[in-house]
């Protein structure tokens, strides 16, 4: 991780809260609990990539957690080639036991960080990227990390991101986040709200929507798409 953010979350610290946190990730009727609409966006991301390739063989879930989207996407096109990367091998161990009955395809597992993986290029005819991004802290590192998402990605193929953003105007950022809080207090109180908040100070470095699709079209993919948008959170995609 980059250390001109001194004050952020090394690479060890967040793999070991995730080490510790399994059981938070793994239910695909509702998903990740502090990602609004997150059902919704699993449903969204994966009949988006469905339909752009329905033909797909070969998928990647960057930041997989226990599986979900590959599940989710296992049940719209089976016996998909799976391949998982994920810092937490807790993670991972995981999401293959779930993944596993669900596709006579191939699954490969990846214990590391997206931006250091050995990847095949113009591979995967779907890529999924759900809450890892906003871990990225400069430009220079958000541009190669978009670069490598278009490199891997095959010739038709498509990348749906689901993640935390920022708002490029002080006021709606603070509106947003206000509104962010209110989700958050509905789903968990204050105290939930506040640990959120904090974790997020210390561990991520979110950009906005713009800055991202903009990063998409630099890198060469021929169309951008936003399939929904709550306060903070975004789901949007490209297809190369």
């Amino acid at each position: 991780m980059n250390n001109s953010f001194p004050n952020k979350s090394t690479i060890e610290e967040i793999r070991k809260r995730f080490d510790r946190s399994v059981d938070n990730y793994a239910n695909l009727e509702t998903g990740q609990r502090s990602l609004p609409d997150a059902a919704l966006v699993m449903e969204l991301t994966t009949e988006a990539a469905r339909r752009i390739v329905p033909d797909m063989k070969r998928i990647l879930d960057i930041g997989c957690g226990p599986g979900n989207n590959t599940l989710k996407m296992l049940e719209k096109i089976p016996n998909l080639d799976c391949d998982l990367l994920d810092l937490s091998e807790n993670m991972l161990a995981h999401a293959v036991e779930r993944i596993r009955p669900r596709t006579s395809g191939n699954i490969r597992t990846f214990p590391c960080d997206f931006r250091v993986a050995d990847l095949p290029e113009n591979h995967y005819h779907a890529v999924f990227a759900a809450a890892v991004l906003h871990h990225l802290r400069d430009d220079e590192e958000w541009k190669r990390a978009f670069a490598k998402l278009y490199t891997i990605t095959a010739p038709g193929g498509t990348v749906w991101i689901t993640d935390l953003v920022t708002h490029d105007h002080a006021v709606i950022e603070s509106f947003m986040r206000e509104r962010y809080g209110e989700y958050l207090v509905s789903v968990g109180g204050e105290n939930y709200r506040d640990a959120a908040f904090a974790l997020i100070e210390h561990e991520d470095t979110p950009r906005s929507l713009f800055y991202q699709m903009d990063l998409l079209k630099k890198s060469g993919f021929r169309s951008v798409e936003l399939l929904h948008k709550t306060s903070s959170y975004v789901a949007f995609g490209a297809v190369k």
